[in-house]
């Protein structure tokens, strides 16, 4: 089974030490403005998500949203998501720990398509 959202080991182990210190986690797609158009991690519940969000999957057991509008964009593509030094979004909690999350992403073979089209 294909996953629109996967992350690397390095953002697997900053979700962890992450949540060692904030507890339960949320990740929303940001669209752009303040931020860029980034990864950004929240304390659960934090972000509040709506009608105008989608729940694309999970990453380290912890929620990864994005808006529909984003999502028209991203469609196409599974979202890779990876954890780089440098700082992030300002709003992220990431950024007191020197990385940063950041969004790669491959295009989805015919048949991963067609597994998601079923879905």
């Amino acid at each position: 089974m294909v996953d629109r959202v996967i992350a690397t080991e390095e953002a697997l182990h900053l979700i962890e030490r992450l949540k060692e210190i904030h507890g339960p986690l949320m990740f929303h797609q940001s669209g752009g403005c303040c931020d860029g158009s980034s990864p950004m991690c929240y304390p659960l519940g934090e972000f509040r998500t709506g009608e105008s969000d989608i729940l694309l999957g999970e990453i380290g057991e912890t929620p990864f949203y994005i808006s529909k509008d984003q999502y028209e964009y991203w469609k196409h593509t599974q979202l890779i998501i990876d954890a780089v030094n440098g700082r992030g979004g300002m709003f992220s909690l990431e950024g007191p720990e020197g990385k940063r999350f950041l969004s790669r992403s491959r295009l989805f073979t015919e048949e991963e398509n067609k597994e998601l089209a079923e879905k």
